[in-house]
């Protein structure tokens, strides 16, 4: 298939000053290679998937070649295997190698490094799942998730440089917004708003910025942005005619009913993005509804719980090979996130391969006292259901007790408690203890992120 020109951006004067001008100046200012990297990518997403299948086989080998060399952990290892990445053909070889995961990295981390790497950031997961990470990131990977992210936004048919609000971070990541970065965001039109507190006063502040602003574009946790939509909808304020084109959501999974709040809210489509700091930019929603794999520089793997490749259509863990980590190489990285791969080809007419579905992390499952495991919307729909809950969250704290918060609101039924239980213990056990705890506010992840259920039983 011949390559499609890339549509773009319908934008205006100063956004194409900036994403031709005043953002390439800021990136090579960094000395990353972000504008290359997206020019790359707009280039190689219509080719056909065979000839992408190659490309990436290619680029694997050359990564695994490299980092054999220059990685300490990985030269030892190749040793030891007896692995010569040079016969490396493709993804289905990576089974050879074991996984890489949290407890390895922080066994191993200064030999993770490789010789004579460049100039490398400390970065850390926030540890929501009770695994804090410490890991690096040289200006390769960072490029390829600037350019992969880049190209993502401009098949919504806007651009950096383009009126965009952002609700997002914690308070700590806010604190290190210093003045070359302030100075930065006003240059492109980027006004950030913290996630990490959405109590009313909050609330109303982020409807009249969002109201005053008019951004063309949004981004942020899901369940912020339809929090916000849905406090603005209570205050009868209209936010869906100020011509948002696209709402881009990620870190959190997306579940339907927020997709629903936030389109209507904001008169405008939402674009599910899927990645995390430690794994990178790994998939990305295009109009067409593809959740397209960002496959030039990312192998993805989905694995059952014995480590074995699963099939296109069947859920597994993800595992990620990100081939821009050569200073400190992710190599089938155990996301801890479950996802199936699709076979299908999106009717957008790119060759990029895709997920299937998105069903969450781990512990976005729980498990019945007699061993049943079931995702947490199991548990979700039975409060989501009911009248005068503003705000919920399910913690399961062992296989014989389980807590839900519920942050009540007009319409409130005193039976509505009772009923969690019921419905509970139904799924749960009858003998399981279920506690309904009624409190004012229930605070985000110290990350900003908001998590609607959280297990601590899966290996119990």
């Amino acid at each position: 298939m011949l390559a499609a020109p890339v549509a773009a951006p319908r934008s205006g004067p100063y956004t194409a000053l900036c994403s031709r001008l005043l953002f390439p100046l800021h990136e090579r200012l960094k000395k990353h290679d972000s504008v290359a990297v997206r020019r790359r990518l707009e280039q190689s997403q219509w080719w056909s998937p065979e000839r992408l299948h190659e490309e990436q086989g290619a680029r694997l080998r050359a990564f695994l070649q490299r980092i054999g060399q220059t990685v300490p952990y990985y030269r030892e290892l190749f040793r030891e295997l007896g692995l010569d990445p040079a016969g490396v053909r493709g993804a289905q070889d990576l089974a050879r190698l074991p996984f890489l995961d949290k407890g390895l990295i922080r066994q191993h981390r200064e030999r993770l490094l490789a010789d004579g790497h460049g100039p490398v950031t400390r970065y850390n997961t926030g540890g929501s799942s009770g695994e804090p990470l410490v890991f690096y990131i040289g200006l390769e990977r960072k490029s390829h998730d600037v350019g992969a992210k880049w190209r993502a936004t401009r098949w919504w048919g806007v651009d950096i440089g383009d009126p965009e609000l952002v609700v997002w971070g914690s308070p700590v990541e806010l604190s290190t917004q210093d003045r070359v970065r302030q100075l930065r965001d006003a240059l492109m039109r980027s006004h950030l708003l913290p996630a990490f507190d959405m109590s009313e006063a909050n609330l109303d502040h982020y409807v009249r910025t969002i109201a005053s602003t008019r951004p063309r574009m949004l981004f942020g946790y899901p369940s912020s942005l339809s929090l916000i939509a849905a406090h603005a909808a209570r205050r009868g304020v209209r936010l869906d005619q100020l011509g948002i084109r696209v709402a881009f959501v990620t870190s959190e999974r997306l579940y339907d009913e927020q997709r629903r709040q936030i389109e209507a809210g904001f008169g405008c489509p939402v674009a599910n993005g899927y990645g995390a700091r430690d794994a990178g930019f790994i998939a990305h929603q295009c109009p067409q509804g593809g959740m397209h794999l960002s496959a030039e520089d990312i192998v993805v793997e989905i694995v059952d719980p014995q480590g074995q490749v699963l099939p296109p259509g069947e859920s597994g863990e993800i595992v990620v090979t990100h081939l821009g980590t050569g200073d400190f190489p992710f190599v089938r990285y155990r996301t801890g996130d479950i996802a199936a791969l699709s076979t299908a080809r999106c009717a957008c007419g790119r060759g990029l391969p895709m997920l299937e579905r998105i069903d969450g992390r781990s512990t976005d499952f729980v498990v019945a006292r007699d061993g049943t495991l079931m995702h947490g919307l199991a548990l979700i729909y039975v409060v989501r259901d009911l009248p005068g809950i503003a705000r919920f969250k399910i913690v399961q704290h062992t296989r014989e007790h389980t807590e839900v918060l519920l942050v009540r609101e007009q319409g409130f039924q005193p039976q509505a408690e009772e009923q969690i239980r019921q419905g509970f213990r139904r799924r749960l056990g009858e003998a399981v203890e279920i506690t309904v705890r009624l409190v004012d506010e229930i605070p985000a992840e110290k990350s900003g992120k908001y998590r609607y259920v959280q297990s601590h039983a899966l290996a119990g």
